[in-house]
């Protein structure tokens, strides 16, 4: 009969064991979640400060390479330069404010009076604008003063389409590729999107920068938290019946 218990106890080693490893791995991606949580909705907080604060003096050029996303991302900032509009590229944008359907945001070099260069997003035109004639107006000239959002640059994804430089064309928010194209130096490795703002003409209408952080965390981390409870009624359940039929092993015997 000895020999039967050390045997049983022998058989449930190995299931019990993965068990309690697989039981802390899940119980520890949950509570990473919640870590990740209070970072993100600081985040958050932190952003929202940024983007309603008054606009504060761009940062030097000499720090920009220095420069982290998450701390300068949606940051208000003031900035004097003049536009260099033979350079402008076009973004595309599937939905325009007021309905006005697909058409392009417009990125314009701003050259600082240091000589360094900021790509500036200066706001929606619809398909039917695209072309610069048709808003020669809203094509500043001159030395200009605006102020607007600080943004990284865009990430791709497996479905961002290839840009296409030779028609001006672009679907990521990236200075890099438009600097590269237009043979531009000390460019920012950041955009800024121009605060709405009248412009001759009407276009392009600024403002367009929409703050949509996801923050999926409570969700990632009650999911794991759940696998977790799941794993444990079920191996309650396994070890219940594991149990019961040895007890009938030993009794038969």
């Amino acid at each position: 009969m000895t020999s039967l218990v050390q045997s049983a106890r022998k058989g449930l080693f190995v299931p019990i064991a993965f068990f309690f490893v697989a039981c802390g791995i899940l119980v520890s991606l949950g509570a990473w979640q919640l870590h990740r949580l209070a970072w993100k909705e600081t985040l958050i907080e932190e952003i929202a400060t940024r983007s309603k604060a008054p606009p504060q003096p761009l940062p030097d050029p000499a720090s920009w390479p220095q420069l982290a996303a998450n701390d300068y991302a949606y940051r208000h900032v003031r900035l004097t330069g003049t536009f260099e509009n033979d350079d402008e590229a076009h973004v595309f944008y599937g939905t325009g404010p007021h309905e006005l359907g697909p058409g392009y945001l417009i990125f314009t070099p701003l050259r600082l009076r240091s000589g360094a260069i900021v790509i500036v997003n200066r706001g929606f035109v619809p398909a039917s604008l695209a072309a610069q004639s048709t808003r020669a107006k809203g094509e500043l000239s001159g030395e200009v003063t605006l102020a607007g959002l600080m943004r990284p640059p865009e990430e791709r994804n497996l479905f961002t389409p290839a840009d296409e430089p030779d028609k001006n064309l672009y679907f990521s928010r990236d200075p890099a590729p438009i600097a590269a194209h237009f043979h531009l130096s000390q460019v920012a490795p950041f955009i800024v999107d121009a605060d709405p703002a009248p412009v001759p003409g009407g276009w392009p209408i600024g403002g367009m920068t929409q703050i949509d952080i996801p923050n999926n965390h409570l969700s990632y981390a009650l999911t794991w938290f759940g696998l977790a409870v799941g794993l444990v009624a079920t191996f309650a359940g396994w070890l219940r019946a594991r149990m019961v039929e040895q007890r009938g092993e030993m009794v038969n015997r």
